[in-house]
C-alpha cells in the first residue's frame, strides 16, 4: 500500500499532466482515437525527420487502423493546414501498401484513382 504523501504526489502528478493534455488539446496538438493518443508539434519535416521525432517521444507516425484513428489523423491536417506523412509504405507489389513493420494494411480509405503512383506516395 502507498502511504498518504506519495497518494498525494501522484494525485498531483495526474492533475497536472491532465491540465497539459488539456492545453495541447486546446491547441489542436493532441486528439484522441482508438485508445490512442495522436500529436503533432506543427513543424515541418521531412519523413525521416519526423520518424526520428516520433521515436524519440516514445511513440510512432500515426497509421490509422479505422475511420476513427483516420479523422483524427485528418483534424491535424484541417488545423495546420498541410500534410501528414502516415506510417505506412508501398510493399514489394506496386500499387500496395504495408504498415512500416511490413504488416498488410486492415484498412484504407484513399480517393478515387489513387494511390496514382505520380510523385512520392
Amino acid at each position: 500500500l502507498l502511504g498518504d504523501d506519495m497518494e498525494s504526489d501522484i494525485g498531483q502528478l495526474e492533475h497536472r499532466i491532465a491540465r497539459l493534455e488539456g492545453v495541447l488539446h486546446l491547441e489542436k496538438m493532441t486528439t484522441a482515437a482508438g485508445g490512442k493518443i495522436f500529436a503533432t508539434n506543427g513543424k515541418k519535416a521531412d519523413f525521416h525527420t519526423a520518424l526520428q521525432k516520433c521515436k524519440e517521444a516514445g511513440g510512432s507516425i500515426a497509421a490509422p487502423r479505422d475511420v476513427d484513428e483516420n479523422n483524427a489523423i485528418l483534424s491535424f491536417v484541417k488545423s495546420f493546414n498541410t500534410y501528414t506523412y502516415l506510417g505506412i509504405k508501398e510493399s514489394l507489389i506496386p500499387r500496395r501498401f504495408q504498415f512500416l513493420d511490413g504488416t498488410p494494411l486492415s484498412y484504407t480509405n484513399w480517393h478515387t484513382n489513387e494511390p496514382s503512383g505520380k510523385g512520392e506516395e
